[in-house]
């Protein structure tokens, strides 16, 4: 087991500190000295554990543990099925509506708390809502709160290798595989377990979505005891884990010489093998398939579709109660880039949009947010309201691939937040995303939101202390879309760091800022990409490694952007619902802040601000490079308020991140200056 040098680096937002308000605590204690818990199971017991945990922690008091005296405990916690007769005080109306992952926390006539889930594993999660109003000193004398998950999956894909590298990952090794094994070091992950299920995620992948020979290998027999131990961990947790799968098994591991979708063998070994796997697991979630994208395989070699690679083993799952998800981002990475008619951005919509209905039910498509690659700026996918009769979910990057890599800060629940309230049109005004892939738009049987993690075995969990709160906020928000990016902000700051008002308010300004000042130093108006091939860190303008001299901003000496307009470009604006093509077509309507994204401009083309492209360029840049430097100058007012190991994190991230904005201000200023030949209005210096 790990030596723990920093508990509350460790512990991010579960840190459950001492209560020093003797008022709050002479009010409350009296209602937190003994427990009494209905029905038993091991997700109970978690429950059971957490609360026992936070209330000796918090209060600095072993509470009592009864088995059946209701009577005398001043908390009950149950299902609802085992508790309802006992308490008049239940809506039973009000419960009988709620989906099975709903509770609600009650004070009753005697002032005992009663937590009640319509599962075991919803009063797990009543139990961590509790745990958060206790954390943050909110009122509880007369609760009367009902909570629903809006999303039906809230789901993490871990990109772990079993070398114990993490693609994209940024925060240390692999907390589940190391030296080309599962990891023996289970305690790491029961505490992984127990975060995410504080902020309600229900469902992980444990492996890359680039499945390699030896992941391969995770669904048979040699690995399969293994994983059915973690699954054991996350099941206590109410959490469902799935494997990433190599399409070509069969051939990999099967001894086939096909993996044709349609071929009766095949057939045969995906349904031989779902059954050996939930042999192991009987909960066992499903797949995650990445198919025919970035040199993987799949349907294609066999002239298929990807309807019929998914339903492949949709069929094998299926007895199960198991899942496909069934990854979108589908592109040719060998095209040639230079055709200025070839368009990456449409090859998502062009795959999947044909087959909409042709997916077995058990089946779900994953969308990234856009139709690139998770960038700092680009539009909301058209895929989200072109299927009408396909489930969908939504996938986010919690991981900072082009977004500093948890070396520069950029707090993402805003840029999630605009993605979830885009408008599609797809039925007209207020076919919002959130509302597709809450399923509420077009009745999907199952959907949700997936995201890349942004974990590993660095003590702090994510490498930079403040980038937790991505990984918090995520879960909270895909927990209620409605919560706003303010509230989930200062909820974590006051769980991770304490209720000073002064750390409170520079913190939260610093996240709240952050995404738009990485904006401002890197990519200008919705260009993305322009960095270093392979590790994506740090600026390189024409150096994307599927690009050719630029094609990702086609800049030259007289314009920049891509023109993907429907009659003079690409035609991919057209992929949108009305009115949403019609604006992002026209250069009079189209955001300001995706505008090179859809149009190639001259230089000297005029913003709605009033300010030229080549001039936003230089100014915005400027203008990244001080905010940063204002952002090290407000971390350093923190100094000696926080403990000196996570303030020295945060500030050496923030030196990292001060250099790579002044490398990204000078090489993109001085590109875009020699290209255009056009002199900085304010007259700075520029190389």
């Amino acid at each position: 087991m790990e030596t723990i040098i920093n508990e509350k680096s460790y512990a991010c937002w579960l840190q459950y500190e001492r209560i020093e308000d003797r008022e709050w605590l002479e009010n409350n204690k009296s209602r937190f000295q003994s427990i009494v818990v209905i029905g038993n199971s091991p997700i109970l017991n978690s429950a059971l554990n957490e609360l026992n945990l936070g209330i000796r922690s918090m209060f600095d008091n072993e509470p009592t543990l009864y088995k059946k005296r209701v009577e005398e405990a001043s908390i009950i916690i149950g299902i609802y099925d085992e508790i309802h007769n006992q308490f008049k005080e239940l809506d039973t109306n009000r419960m009988e509506e709620l989906n099975e992952e709903s509770y609600i926390i009650k004070t009753i006539k005697n002032e005992s708390l009663l937590l009640v889930g319509k599962s075991d594993k919803a009063v797990l999660y009543a139990v961590h809502h509790l745990l958060r109003l206790l954390q943050l000193r909110e009122p509880i004398e007369h609760l009367d709160i009902v909570e629903s998950p809006k999303n039906q999956l809230r789901m993490l894909n871990q990109w772990d290798n079993m070398d114990g590298s993490i693609e994209r990952g940024y925060s240390g090794k692999s907390i589940f595989y190391e030296n080309n094994r599962i990891t023996k070091n289970l305690g790491r992950i029961k505490d992984y377990a127990r975060f995410l299920s504080s902020v309600g995620i229900n469902a992980i992948s444990i492996n890359n979505v680039n499945v390699w020979k030896l992941e391969t290998k995770l669904i048979t027999n040699e690995f399969l005891p293994d994983v059915a131990n973690i699954a054991d961990i996350f099941r206590s947790y109410g959490i469902k884990i799935f494997l990433s799968i190599n399409f070509a098994s069969p051939i990999e591991i099967g001894q086939l010489q096909t993996a044709d979708p349609l071929d009766p063998d095949v057939i045969k070994w995906w349904k031989n093998k779902a059954e050996e796997i939930y042999n192991f697991i009987p909960d066992f979630g499903g797949f995650v398939v990445k198919a025919d994208s970035e040199h993987r395989p799949g349907p294609f070699t066999y002239n298929r579709n990807h309807a019929d690679g998914a339903n492949l083993l949709a069929n094998a799952l299926k007895p199960y109660g198991g899942l496909v998800i069934w990854r979108c981002f589908v592109y040719n990475c060998l095209q040639d880039w230079r055709d200025r008619s070839t368009d990456r951005a449409k090859a998502a919509y062009d795959h999947f949009k044909p087959l909409d209905g042709e997916f077995l039910d058990n089946v779900i498509l994953q969308v990234k947010n856009g139709p690139m690659d998770f960038q700092v700026r680009e539009p909301v996918s058209p895929l989200f309201g072109a299927l009408e009769k396909t489930n969908q979910m939504l996938e986010f990057q919690i991981t900072q691939e082009y977004t500093g890599q948890q070396k520069d800060l950029c707090f993402l629940v805003p840029l999630w937040k605009e993605v979830l309230e885009y408008d599609t049109y797809a039925k007209g005004k207020g076919s919002k995303v959130k509302s597709i892939v809450d399923g509420s738009l077009f009745g999907f049987k199952y959907s949700g939101i997936c995201a890349v993690s942004n974990i590993g075995d660095d003590e702090n969990w994510t490498g930079h202390t403040l980038a937790q709160a991505n990984l918090y906020g995520y879960g909270r928000l895909i927990w209620n879309p409605d919560l706003s990016s303010e509230a989930i902000t200062e909820e974590w700051i006051r769980m991770t760091f304490g209720e000073d008002p002064f750390i409170i308010e520079q913190i939260k300004s610093m996240l709240l800022e952050s995404w738009s000042i990485y904006e401002n130093y890197t990519a200008p108006l919705g260009i993305g990409w322009m960095v270093n091939p392979g590790h994506h860190y740090g600026p390189n303008i024409d150096g994307y490694e599927y690009s050719v001299w630029g094609t990702y901003h086609f800049a030259d000496r007289d314009g920049i952007g891509v023109d993907r307009s429907i009659d003079t470009g690409t035609g991919y604006a057209n992929q949108y619902f009305s009115p949403n093509k019609e604006i992002y077509n026209s250069l009079d309507t189209c955001p300001d802040e995706l505008l090179l994204f859809f149009h190639h401009v001259p230089y000297g083309h005029k913003l709605k601000t009033g300010v030229t492209v080549i001039q936003h360029i230089y100014d915005t840049h400027f203008k990244g490079v001080e905010q940063v430097d204002k952002l090290i100058k407000k971390w350093s007012t923190l100094k000696g308020k926080i403990d000196e190991a996570r303030y020295s994190n945060v500030q050496e991230r923030l030196i990292l991140q001060l250099d790579n904005a002044k490398a990204w201000r000078d090489q993109i200023n001085t590109y875009f200056y020699r290209k255009s030949g056009i002199a900085d209005e304010k007259k700075r210096k520029i190389y």
